[in-house]
């Protein structure tokens, strides 16, 4: 295995690094990864979804502000970005699903599109401001459904209104760039993340979560789309890479104004991660087919990510086998009634090294 570059904490320490999003799944991975770096993170969203979310499970970050807003409220945005003045933002906020984007196709417009230009405004007369990475999806390219691995050159697109609006986000992001950042020597790019899974994702409508509730409540899953295929990638590989990217477009270097971040291996189809999270959760095996028809979502998705390594010495550390089972050991945990918090912290020891 090649080893992935790392963020260095010579750089990190001390920063003041606006996250937006901080209280999602990847988000309050990402303010712990921050503060073992020694930044002074401010958090910008919504308060927590759920009565359990990871959010509060890890507990308080002594390194972290936390101010509960909406992205869509361009006022605050513009307020706290004047009173906190970031060196460096990394904007995940987002409505992030593909089936709630078509029940509320123009909020999840507003929120990925809009809600990014009010960052984006906000920041325009934010001195000191040194980057801005804005975090999509791996679902922004226009995707013919021949499971041809897509490069950072393909064309943008999407089906449904959530990978419509990404794609539409990252319209938005390079036209700012361009327009306002650049002649202010500011670097702005985007990165499209894979499937990210692993421990403390309790959203609707995700797989992991999906899996992990039917083991909890004995019941059998039900998959819309098993032979669908993703780039499932374990969550600390990808923030790793979102920070080594912030890094380097901070320190001026040249790199990509967008980069995609995936797993190495071949990607899995749904059903092969479910009898895979299904047996190292020690739960039953099995899945029914929904009934009826089913919103559409894309069959085949892949990413090529040659370019990360090569810009940034980022890599993959876990394989698709060994994301699963990190990330069930997670829920196995929780299930126990664990410390979740001493055990986030010992991932985060391990993987960072810090």
């Amino acid at each position: 295995m090649v080893l992935s570059a790392r963020p260095d904490p010579r750089f990190w320490a001390g920063r003041k690094v606006l996250v937006t999003g901080h209280t999602g799944f990847k988000g309050a991975w990402l303010t712990r990864m921050l503060g073992r770096l020694g930044a002074e993170v401010t958090g910008l969203a919504l308060a927590p979804a759920g009565s359990t979310n990871l959010y509060e499970l890890a507990g308080p970050q002594p390194w972290l502000s936390s101010y509960i807003m909406d992205i869509n409220d361009a006022a605050g945005v513009q307020l706290l970005v004047s009173a906190v003045r970031p060196e460096l933002v990394l904007h995940l906020a987002a409505q992030a699903l593909v089936r709630p984007s078509y029940e509320a196709p123009k909020a999840t417009f507003a929120t990925n599109v809009m809600g990014t230009i009010h960052l984006m405004e906000a920041l325009r007369a934010s001195p000191g401001l040194k980057a801005l990475l804005v975090v999509t999806t791996d679902k922004v390219y226009a995707n013919p459904e021949t499971g041809q691995a897509f490069r950072e050159a393909d064309a943008l697109g999407g089906h449904d209104p959530y990978s419509a609006s990404k794609a539409a986000c990252e319209i938005a992001v390079a036209s700012w760039r361009q327009s306002f950042f650049a002649a202010a020597g500011v670097a702005v790019a985007t990165a499209r993340a894979g499937n990210v899974i692993g421990g403390g994702d309790f959203a609707e409508n995700r797989i992991i979560p999906d899996i992990f509730r039917a083991f909890q409540q004995g019941a059998t899953l039900t998959l819309r789309h098993p032979q669908a295929t993703r780039p499932w990638q374990h969550v600390l590989d990808g923030l790793n890479g979102y920070l080594l990217y912030a890094e380097a477009l901070a320190q001026q270097r040249a790199v990509p104004a967008a980069l995609n971040f995936g797993p190495s291996g071949a990607p899995l189809a749904v059903a092969r991660v479910v009898e895979a999270m299904q047996g190292a959760l020690g739960a039953t095996p099995g899945w029914q087919q929904a009934k009826g028809p089913q919103v559409h979502e894309a069959g085949l998705l892949a990413l090529d990510s040659h370019a990360a390594h090569a810009a940034l010495g980022w890599r993959d550390q876990f394989d698709s086998a060994t994301a699963i089972a990190r990330t069930a050991a997670w829920y196995a945990a929780f299930a126990r009634g664990g410390d979740m918090r001493a055990y986030g912290e010992a991932e985060l020891r391990e993987f960072m090294g810090l």
